[in-house]
């Protein structure tokens, strides 16, 4: 088994896990709570990952960090060297990838909160930061976990974006899905088989304590009803 594969995988899916909250919480926000009228455009492009091919997002990601795109070379004098087949590289394909995995839960949590909660909030004249940090995150704990448990085991699985943007660089781009990809190339059908079924139990546990933890949250919250 390829530790360092596995190492940089868990390494690649918690940066992604933690950007994801910054960006995907605000943009939650606005996306539960705004009366734009065109917003189904922006939860549109949110979810196009989910049904976009992942060498075609690959490919757009590929071409917008190259050095020949205006940011791929700001980018490059910035960092020092390209984001194409770079961590930093893997780390921007695999937010954009993993977006709606994150967001969409973010949403349907925020949006599940009693309107008479914030009005209240709102009445006693708490602003929208007080009642965010007090009443709606609390109450969307479950959709916020979710979405970040979902995101983090969604990047550990990722495969075409990876190999698009990062290709299959030792210890900088190659992760597990790769790294699994390349040894039944190599007819290492045993160890595809061990770190293959590393993946599905680890997947198994993921999906498993998501769904406890959202079925015990939502007893727990009947039960004070």
């Amino acid at each position: 088994m390829d530790w360092q594969a596995i190492g940089l995988t868990v390494k690649l899916a918690s940066v992604v896990a933690a950007l994801l909250v910054v960006i995907g919480l605000p943009l939650a926000y606005w996306l539960a709570f705004t009366r734009f009228r065109s917003k189904f455009l922006i939860e549109a492009v949110v979810a196009l990952p989910l049904v976009l091919p992942p060498t075609v997002l690959g490919y757009y990601v590929l071409v917008g960090l190259g050095t020949r795109s205006p940011l791929g070379r700001w980018f490059a004098e910035t960092l020092g060297h390209p984001l194409a087949f770079s961590f930093e590289g893997l780390v921007v394909a695999s937010v954009l990838y993993s977006l709606p995995f994150a967001v969409q839960p973010f949403v349907a949590a925020f949006a599940a909160v009693d309107e008479r909660l914030l009005a209240a909030s709102e009445l006693l004249g708490a602003s929208r930061m007080r009642t965010f940090a007090r009443v709606i995150l609390p109450l969307s704990l479950g959709g916020v976990v979710t979405g970040m448990v979902l995101s983090f085991a969604h990047t550990v699985g990722e495969f075409g974006v990876v190999l698009m943007v990062g290709g299959n660089i030792p210890g900088v781009t190659r992760t597990v899905s790769i790294d699994i990809y390349d040894r039944v190339q190599a007819l290492e059908y045993a160890s595809a088989n061990q770190t293959s079924l590393v993946l599905l139990v680890f997947s198994f546990a993921v999906l498993a304590a998501v769904y406890g933890m959202n079925r015990h949250l939502w007893q727990g919250w009947l039960g004070k009803q």
